[in-house]
């Protein structure tokens, strides 16, 4: 516990609500969550098109008056690393969690930054693939495994695991394909750690030894052997820490 409690993260489900823009939904929550941070280093990895990517966070951080740089524009791998040592804020993005997981790998970034944040010199948030990253491992990614990482195993400044753009079963579906809930339950028949399932529209906030719920739409924990517990906005989360 001691190890962590300066520590500082908000691990958004999605980037973009439905009927509104790119991170419109949880600006409130990263300004609050940023506080006087001045600047944000962004990790544009899980995307292909990483100048596109860059550009779009970069634009809507300065419309927020936050300075922000792309970690992928500061030169090779040493260079980033420097970059996550200099850098008092950081978002990653979402888009595919396995090419992001493998380039932070790659690039010796995950020691880094679970280094800074857990030390409280870095402010740590991240959006779907951004938040998978920052649990234990990416096994509970709702991704394709389109590149082929070193590891599943993640940053791990969230001890436990998240499954962003949770959703519910629709009774109502001809789909016969697994609910996200069974899936969580095989991801249980094979290991034991808990799982936040995250709706979209909320977030976990994590400061020192403490988890708070945040946004909307609420979300569901599972933990092995035990029914899916529904936790509201506001619910203390703390217990997911270990």
């Amino acid at each position: 516990e001691r190890e962590r409690e300066r520590m500082q993260a908000l691990l958004i489900s999605n980037s973009t609500n439905h009927g509104s823009g790119y991170l419109d939904h949880c600006e409130s929550m990263m300004r609050e969550f940023l506080g006087d941070t001045p600047s944000v280093l962004f990790v544009p990895f899980a995307l292909h098109d990483l100048d596109g990517y860059a550009a779009k966070a970069i634009a809507r951080f300065e419309k927020m008056g936050l300075k922000c740089t792309s970690i992928h524009s500061v030169g090779d791998a040493a260079a980033q690393q420097q970059a996550v040592r200099d850098a008092k804020g950081m978002f990653v993005g979402g888009g595919n969690t396995f090419r992001l997981l493998k380039k932070l790998h790659e690039n010796g970034l995950v020691a880094v930054i679970k280094e800074q944040v857990m030390s409280g010199k870095l402010k740590y948030m991240g959006a779907s693939a951004g938040s998978n990253v920052a649990c234990l491992s990416i096994r509970t990614t709702n991704d394709m495994p389109i590149v082929y990482p070193p590891t599943f195993d993640a940053i791990g400044i969230f001890p436990a695991q998240i499954n962003a753009h949770f959703l519910d079963a629709d009774p109502s579906s001809t789909h016969k394909g697994e609910t996200r809930e069974q899936r969580l339950a095989e991801f249980h028949e094979e290991n034991d750690a808990p799982v936040l399932g995250l709706r979209e529209g909320a977030a976990l906030h994590i400061s020192g030894n403490k988890a708070v719920l945040l946004g909307m739409n609420g979300a569901k924990v599972f933990l092995k052997g035990q029914a899916p517990k529904e936790v509201s906005t506001a619910a203390d989360l703390s217990c997911l820490l270990g």
